[in-house]
């Protein structure tokens, strides 16, 4: 039987919610074969994240070089990349074994505004992954930090998924959650030629961790099973709104999103 099979390359969440913990959670809901490379290893919790510890270079290298010479997966998302010098040679590595549908999900600002990654790791973005990207799926702080413009309306939005495609990524997903819009949240999608809109109702909840990651790997998930990329957009929209309407309420911080919630739905209407 073949099996479809999915690389995720980003950073490790001890509380589970997020990075390569949420990733491996999506592909498993969505029966694709799990495989990860880890970039580091962070101390998180519902609260925060209280450290950040990042592999080795060498080690990064190896992990992507057992991956590539036994395991080629049919799609590969990349998370928190740490660094500049990090995202350089995952580029190298995705071009040297020919990887495909590579989505990106540019994990650079965090939710209360903070950048994590500095001017030097944004450029390492610009010329390296977003030329060999698929699907890229920033949320709007992202957007703003790789294309310089500030982002507030609609328009802007849509500047700067010009922008985006014009550095190189081919399918283009801004996700709207930070633009204060009323009681709907709006998702930009462009092609390179032309441009929709997902709307969704805005969700009241505090269990939100992983909302990104869990997002992207849905994507990754749906290509590596041959869905066309409108197709994989569409079907993980449905899959992350499930999961945040029915967030799973643990910690006393912001709680995580509910990987099983979309099968257990689909269940319950078979």
């Amino acid at each position: 039987m073949k099996v479809s099979k999915a690389l995720t390359i980003a950073g490790s969440d001890s509380g589970g919610g997020a990075g390569i913990q949420a990733d491996l959670k999506t592909f498993q809901e969505f029966g694709v074969y799990g495989m990860s490379v880890l970039t580091a290893v962070t101390a998180q919790n519902t609260t925060g994240v209280q450290g950040v510890y990042p592999v080795e270079l060498d080690g990064l290298e190896k992990q992507l070089t057992s991956i590539g010479n036994d395991l080629t997966p049919d799609s590969v998302k990349t998370g928190m990349l740490y660094s500049g010098e990090y995202i350089e040679r995952v580029a190298y590595f995705v071009k040297k074994f020919g990887w495909k549908n590579l989505v990106v999900d540019p994990v650079m600002v965090a939710k209360g505004g903070a950048t994590l990654l500095g001017r030097e790791a944004l450029d390492a973005m610009e010329k390296y992954m977003l030329p060999i990207a698929k699907v890229v799926t920033p949320n709007i702080p992202e957007a703003e930090a790789l294309t310089g413009i500030t982002i507030n309306n609609d328009e802007a939005k849509k500047e700067a998924a010009l922008l985006l495609f014009d550095k190189g990524a081919r399918y283009i997903v801004i996700k709207g959650g930070h633009l204060e819009n009323g009681p709907h949240v709006t998702d930009l999608f462009f092609n390179g030629e032309e441009m929709c809109e997902f709307v969704d109702i805005r969700v009241n909840t505090k269990n939100t961790h992983g909302t990104g990651c869990t997002f992207s790997a849905a994507i990754t998930a749906e290509l590596s099973i041959g869905k066309t990329v409108e197709s994989a957009i569409s079907n993980s929209k449905k899959f992350i709104q499930s999961a945040i309407q029915h967030g799973i309420d643990v910690g006393s911080g912001h709680g995580p999103v509910n990987h099983f919630a979309y099968r257990r739905i689909l269940h319950e209407h078979c």
